[in-house]
């Protein structure tokens, strides 16, 4: 996988990748670089969990995953990220623990639980 980094002027930088154009920028005409990230969680998060619902035939109307960022004081950065499932009406209780884990499989979690390394480097 390739992703291509384009500058269109002013504080905005583009990701391009399988013809999808993902822009940032950092006066909030679009979701600055960290905010995308972020949202990668808990958006990786529903794909999961509504993929459980609809395979099991269960309604994802009403499904909703709230984010919470809890800084840690020390650092100044995230410390913990918090994610609450609120399961549409209808999905029985017996599907509460399933659908948890079912978000904990979301590939974004993975790879922060065992960062790939980054390098950098000119061409």
């Amino acid at each position: 996988m390739e992703i291509t980094i384009e500058f269109p002027g002013g504080d905005r930088v583009d990701a391009v990748m399988n013809g999808l154009r993902l822009a940032t920028d950092q006066d909030g005409t679009a979701p600055s670089p960290f905010q995308l990230f972020l949202a990668s969680i808990g958006t990786c998060a529903g794909i999961y969990v509504s993929s459980f619902l609809r395979q099991r035939g269960l309604p994802t109307e009403g499904l909703v995953i709230r984010q919470r960022m809890v800084p840690d004081p020390a650092s100044k950065l995230i410390g913990k990220i918090e994610l609450t499932i609120e399961l549409p009406a209808g999905v029985p209780e017996q599907y509460r623990e399933a659908a948890v884990r079912s978000a904990q499989l979301c590939a974004v979690k993975k790879h922060l639980e065992r960062p790939p390394q980054i390098e950098v480097r000119t061409a």
